[in-house]
């Protein structure tokens, strides 16, 4: 698509706006932002980067280059688009930016990236983020970047209809290079906990991906309403499983169907390894944040019930390296990536023996990518 001779464009074509938002991962605290809880992600430098100019009429017209696809609709009038599905991510910003009565205007825009989609690194909320700031910094308003990450949440959860918490958005929009981002999803209080350079965090693809609007994620999320729904009859005062001592659970237990014990379990579990992750990297103590993951996985894999065989067969390759301290699941789950923690003097053997085991247990050829962290979305410069 050729921007300049798009219909409606203006004589402002010269004048493009170009942003970048980042990928995430996340070392540990996995479906627990939504339970107001706490998570421990990194922004990374995998990317989305958007480019967009000034329109004399109310059309937005989005061409995405990893697609080959352009989507064009009326600012004032959007509408869920079935067909690309991408699109959504897109609109639904735009939709929620024009309902706070922001001064909109019609838009060319580009986008393109180097995040896989459906990996579980959160390319839709690096989308979401990127279409925020190319309308902010082309139609003059200004956002502070929690209520961006709370205006993009807001509308993968109600245009698209995926119910996550904050954190993909939040590590988008705030991340900081060289560190992770320990966050409380309830206060929304953050600390940037430093990262050493001699460990790196290096992310499997399964290659098998999820629709996550469509998935059990969002069973995931009720059934954890539906536990405090129940304990709520015999402690009032709780508003998410992070309410919850781990000692009190035990004594509650019973009170829930098993299948409902086993995701409080990990929820209440989970958080209290995010608390000692942070604590860990703050020391400088990457053995016992492995031993974490470690543990983080096996609660996701028993108690959450969101691994699968590939996830899992990814995860005992990593660990069968010398020099690996801890591998898990990274995202939703369902397929998608794990994250790892490798000594970089064994980087080459980690990856040789991920590829070969993963194959030849899968067919399957996994992507293996050595990641940076990298700052949080912003005017992309160069």
């Amino acid at each position: 698509m050729t921007d300049a001779s798009s219909p409606g464009q203006n004589s402002e074509a010269a004048r493009r706006v170009f942003v970048r938002a980042p990928a995430r991962v996340n070392l540990i605290g996995e479906h627990t932002d939504y339970n107001m809880g706490f998570c421990l992600p990194v922004a990374l430098q995998h990317e989305i980067v958007a480019s967009g100019s000034r329109r004399d009429d109310d059309r937005v017209t989005v061409y995405a280059q990893n697609f080959d696809e352009t989507v064009s609709f009326a600012a004032g009038a959007i509408r869920y688009d079935a067909e690309h599905r991408w699109a959504n991510y897109v609109k639904g910003v735009v939709y929620f930016l024009a309902e706070r009565g922001l001064p909109l205007t019609g838009m060319n825009i580009h986008i393109s990236g180097d995040i896989p989609a459906g990996a579980g690194l959160s390319s839709s909320a690096a989308l979401e983020v990127a279409t925020a700031l190319l309308f902010e910094h082309i139609c003059g308003f200004t956002l502070a970047p929690v209520e961006t990450a709370k205006l993009c949440q807001r509308a993968e959860n109600e245009f698209v209809g995926m119910r996550c918490g904050l954190m993909d958005q939040f590590a988008c929009c705030l991340g900081r290079k060289g560190h992770a981002l320990f966050l409380d999803c309830r206060s929304e209080e953050y600390e940037y906990v430093p990262l050493d350079d001699r460990i790196k965090i290096v992310v499997c693809n399964t290659g098998i991906g999820r629709e996550l609007a469509g998935s059990r994620y969002n069973t995931r999320r009720s059934e954890c309403e539906e536990a405090v729904r129940i304990l709520k009859k015999v402690v009032p005062g709780i508003q998410s499983i992070r309410d919850i001592d781990y000692s009190d659970f035990k004594e509650l237990e019973d009170l829930l169907p098993p299948t409902l014990g086993k995701r409080c379990e990990h929820v209440i579990s989970e958080n209290l390894r995010v608390v000692e992750s942070a604590d860990a990297l703050r020391e400088a103590d990457y053995e016992r944040l492995g031993k974490l993951l470690i543990d983080s996985h096996r609660s996701l894999r028993d108690k959450f019930e969101v691994s699968c065989r590939e996830l899992d067969v990814m995860v005992e390759a990593a660990l069968s390296v010398e020099g690996v301290l801890g591998a898990k699941m990274t995202g939703a789950g369902f397929g998608g990536c794990t994250v790892n923690l490798v000594d970089e003097r064994v980087l080459g053997e980690f990856e040789r023996t991920v590829i070969r085991e993963y194959l030849g247990a899968t067919g399957i050829r996994p992507e293996v990518h050595i990641c940076e962290s990298a700052d949080g979305a912003g005017i992309k410069n160069g």
